[in-house]
């Protein structure tokens, strides 16, 4: 057996043992707002429930690593003490995972990832409209583990309305735990979905995907490309080359007939079988041959 002390391990190192060894983790979808009243989105699965009464959140936006730089969110909720947390489903983690990524002070995540702003009742920050469950809170405190790269702050959120959409409940009212369909968090770039195993999602660190607002029309209103589609296509940072496009069709019969017939929903099915393989270049070449 390996044995470790943690002083002795570079903080990445340590980190990524942390979250290797412990999960799956639940992920706080958290939105929250600026003193300019700026939406903010972000995805943190160092997150759990504490108390039911009173009804008590914790989430925990780190200090980022590598620079030891703090994150808008944790930012927003020491000026705005309110949040609400968005449970993450299967249906949205892609969309989720774009929204993880380093925008700009003041870059909208709801509009950069194609989800739905909600008005709250009793908050100020928005709601994920896409979320099966969804909850208004209110900062308690906020906690400081250090001040170093990696320490955490745990944000007390007191849930204070909650957002059930019908489709996740049982006759009795109830939370269904398999219509939920909910993720976790693992270690490196893998989720876990109940009941179906783990999954990889290449998390958005130094990059940054163009945004589902970026997508052309016809895609992002697309009948057969679903959000987590959309997710994975905003979450390219550059499209293929005309170069890289022509070979693609000349390699592939089946694609130059595609390009041939210029059929809108023929090229979007078949983007689809790509990006269901996680072949997103590939997906974009098909999506680039619509004139």
């Amino acid at each position: 057996m390996l044995s470790v002390s943690p002083s002795e391990l570079p903080v990445s190192e340590l980190h990524a043992y942390l979250l290797g060894a412990v999960g799956p983790r639940p992920i706080a979808f958290a939105s929250t707002i600026d003193e300019e009243g700026r939406p903010n989105l972000s995805p943190f699965s160092f997150f759990n429930v504490f108390s039911a009464n009173p009804p008590v959140m914790i989430f925990s936006p780190a200090r980022r690593v590598r620079d030891n730089t703090t994150k808008h969110t944790l930012e927003n909720v020491m000026k705005i003490r309110e949040v609400v947390i968005n449970v993450v489903d299967f249906d949205m983690v892609q969309q989720m995972s774009l929204a993880s990524t380093e925008y700009e002070e003041g870059e909208n995540e709801f509009v950069k990832a194609g989800l739905t702003m909600i008005a709250s009742e009793e908050v100020r920050p928005f709601r994920v409209g896409e979320s099966p469950v969804q909850f208004e809170c209110r900062v308690m405190k906020v906690e400081p583990m250090g001040q170093e790269g990696g320490a955490g702050n745990l944000v007390f959120a007191e849930v204070v309305k909650i957002h059930l959409a019908k489709r996740i409940l049982n006759p009795d009212g109830g939370i269904d735990q398999h219509k939920i369909d909910q993720v976790a968090r693992m270690g490196g770039n893998w989720y876990t979905r109940a009941n179906m195993g783990m999954f990889e999602v290449p998390k958005p660190i130094r990059s940054k995907g163009m945004g589902v607002d970026k997508l052309p029309s016809h895609i992002r209103n697309s009948e057969i490309l679903s959000g987590n589609d959309l997710g994975m296509l905003g979450n390219v940072e550059a499209l293929p080359i005309v170069e890289e496009i022509d070979e693609f069709v000349n390699e592939n019969p089946e694609i130059r007939s595609l390009k041939e017939n210029n059929n809108r929903e023929l090229i979007h099915k078949k983007a689809k079988e790509y990006l269901m393989k996680n072949e997103v270049s590939s997906a974009w070449k098909v999506l680039m041959l619509i004139q």
